[in-house]
């Protein structure tokens, strides 16, 4: 039986059935659990070296910690209403405001664990060269904080932590 031009394309582009020895299907499955780890698939595409977590200064974790956190508010707010892009904005925006974040830090830190609450002091602690635009020093210092342990967790790979914090955090704020 002769195989349509979808399929021999298909084939031809590492996309078709199984070959006999089994190593598309083994490759696809290898490249799905990359998938599934962003960390393990942004290290393994651009040769990213490996470094341990505490070795990260507590403000670098912040920064990485900044986009994480706001990706998951914006992803809640997208999922939830398909609404006017400037509407989403300000909603998002509040929500990732220091004043904002520092009342989810009220509510998480009972719930850190020994590990998230170092990391949260080192954050808090840290003598960052910016100041706060809109918000008071203790609130942006609570705010940079909850970054760090956010950015802790996103480097580790620990997402449904991350996406449970944010959850109760804004469940209870």
């Amino acid at each position: 039986m002769e195989k349509s031009l979808n399929e021999t394309e298909q084939n031809a582009m590492g996309n078709g059935p199984e070959l006999s020895d089994g190593t598309a299907e083994k490759t696809e499955e290898k490249e799905n659990e990359q998938a599934d780890m962003p960390q393990a698939y942004l290290t393994a595409k651009f040769g990213l070296p490996q470094q341990e977590l505490n070795r990260y200064s507590p403000l670098t974790l912040a920064y990485i910690g900044d986009a994480a956190f706001e990706i998951v508010v914006r992803t809640v707010l997208v999922r939830r209403a398909n609404q006017q892009v400037n509407k989403l904005h300000r909603l998002a925006s509040s929500l990732v405001s220091a004043e904002h974040q520092s009342k989810m830090v009220g509510v998480l830190e009972e719930v850190f664990t020994g590990e998230e609450a170092h990391v949260y002091k080192r954050g808090r602690n840290a003598k960052a060269a910016t100041k706060a635009k809109n918000a008071s020093i203790t609130d942006y210092r609570r705010a940079t904080g909850l970054e760090a342990v956010i950015g802790y967790l996103y480097l580790k790979g620990d997402y449904r932590r991350i996406v449970d914090l944010v959850e109760l955090a804004l469940e209870r704020v």
